[in-house]
């Protein structure tokens, strides 16, 4: 059964809140092309906060800012306190360790097992040398997926969906505190993408992981979000829960509600 989300509002008042994330006046352009105009935004910590639009509109080159895949021109964004575009090589290494990104892809390798891909960032990035451990974190993120069983098989012979679980699992595994999905449900069929958004709540609940959900799925935005905010050519038009916007004055936020 989808839950309807409590507003943030209706859970504690922003000002008792921890933003994770703080974005003011954030700029972004290619060539002539302004895709982010002197957005705000604040991440609170544990909180599923939906970031909804259409195809095109900038929010993945928002996140991609975030983890220092892409530089702002202008403004501010920092991570925990600190302003991701004056990071070192070193800093920002040790910054994407804390924030997962779940790409669109799930960005598997194809030539590795499901228990090869995840146990390439504890080896490589980690530095774990300890196989008994490194086979318990694996097994333990497989079980938490539903895809313990899958160990040993490799990409191709897994569906959309597991490999958008297998995917999820192997951010998680580095454990981190922050986690940016990039349209988790697109290409995937109304069951199983129903089957990763409620996945997305769980790992919420169980990991106490504060998230970035970009989406452009209803249905996805409705069951993870605890607050979701409105993007349009590159701006943020509106702020609220699921509820709040859907009957709210703004047309244009409405009609993605139809």
């Amino acid at each position: 059964m989808i839950q309807n989300r409590e507003s943030l509002a209706n859970k504690v008042s922003v000002g008792s809140k921890e933003a994770v994330v703080s974005i003011r006046n954030l700029k972004k352009s290619f060539g002539s092309k302004h895709v982010l105009s002197d957005i705000n935004m604040d991440l609170f910590k544990g909180e599923n906060l939906v970031v909804l639009g259409k195809s095109g509109t900038g929010k993945s080159v928002a996140i991609k800012c975030m983890v220092g895949l892409l530089t702002q021109e202008s403004g501010s964004l920092k991570i925990f306190g600190k302003e991701v575009k004056d990071l070192s090589e070193e800093d920002l290494k040790s910054l994407r360790i804390k924030v997962g990104f779940l790409f669109q892809s799930a960005a598997l390798y194809d030539s590795m097992s499901v228990e090869q891909n995840l146990e390439f960032p504890l080896t490589r990035v980690l530095k774990m040398t300890d196989k008994n451990e490194i086979r318990h974190r694996i097994e333990e993120l497989l079980e938490g997926v539903g895809l313990l069983d899958a160990i040993d098989k490799m990409p191709s012979d897994l569906s959309g969906g597991m490999r958008k679980r297998v995917g999820l699992a192997r951010t998680l595994i580095m454990k981190p505190e922050i986690m940016l999905y990039d349209e988790p449900t697109t290409g995937l069929d109304p069951i199983t993408s129903r089957e990763i958004s409620e996945l997305i709540l769980e790992m919420q609940r169980k990991y106490h992981t504060s998230s970035v959900i970009i989406t452009h799925d209803m249905a996805c935005a409705r069951i993870t979000a605890d607050r979701m905010l409105v993007m349009s050519n590159g701006e943020f038009m509106a702020e609220g829960n699921y509820e709040q916007l859907e009957n709210g004055p703004n047309e244009l936020v409405r009609s993605f509600f139809k």
